[in-house]
């Protein structure tokens, strides 16, 4: 009886110890670094002329209808990234001024932080900061609504002019 035993422990060790199998993936997670200013197109901002003398110009009203959205991999150990703006041109006795607001809308990951209300000239300035890995969503209504608006600065610097165009320049970097 002593012989059963033991053959009944084999069989049953055998059939309850797990078996294992192995398969290796490649995985490949490229650099990404995208971004887009939505809707596209043109917008035009225009002073208004005082009705009364000695009154001061009217400023526009500020375009809020451009979002930037933006897809980001960075590269392990690599640095944040960040958003600059600049323009083609200053306009005397203007400033061109712009502010990303917080992300929204369908994004994930280490979205990045608005730099406030910056005044743009032909000098790159940062308006967004501490992208990390992060996708902001496509389209309006997703990423970083922009404000974009017109400020007299000095009025001695300035000069009538009709429909100046001015391109604001946005670049993804490190």
């Amino acid at each position: 009886m002593k012989l059963e035993e033991p053959i009944v422990c084999i069989i049953f060790c055998l059939m309850t110890s797990p078996i294992f199998s192995q398969s290796t993936i490649a995985v490949t997670l490229p650099v990404v670094t995208l971004i887009d200013i939505e809707p596209a197109g043109t917008f035009t901002l225009n002073f208004t002329a005082p009705t009364e003398a000695g009154q001061a110009l009217t400023a526009p009203a500020a375009n809020t209808t451009k979002w930037v959205n933006y897809t980001s991999a960075i590269p392990s150990g690599g640095l944040t990234r960040r958003i600059t703006a600049s323009v083609n041109q200053v306009i005397p006795g203007v400033d061109i001024k712009v502010q990303a607001a917080a992300a929204s809308g369908a994004g994930g990951g280490t979205l990045g932080t608005s730099s406030g209300l910056v005044t743009l000239s032909t000098t790159a300035a940062n308006i967004i900061t501490g992208i990390g890995g992060a996708f902001t969503g496509n389209g309006t209504n997703n990423g970083h609504r922009l404000t974009i608006s017109l400020v007299v600065n000095t009025y001695a610097n300035l000069s009538s002019r009709t429909n100046t165009p001015v391109v604001i320049t946005y670049t993804i970097t490190e």
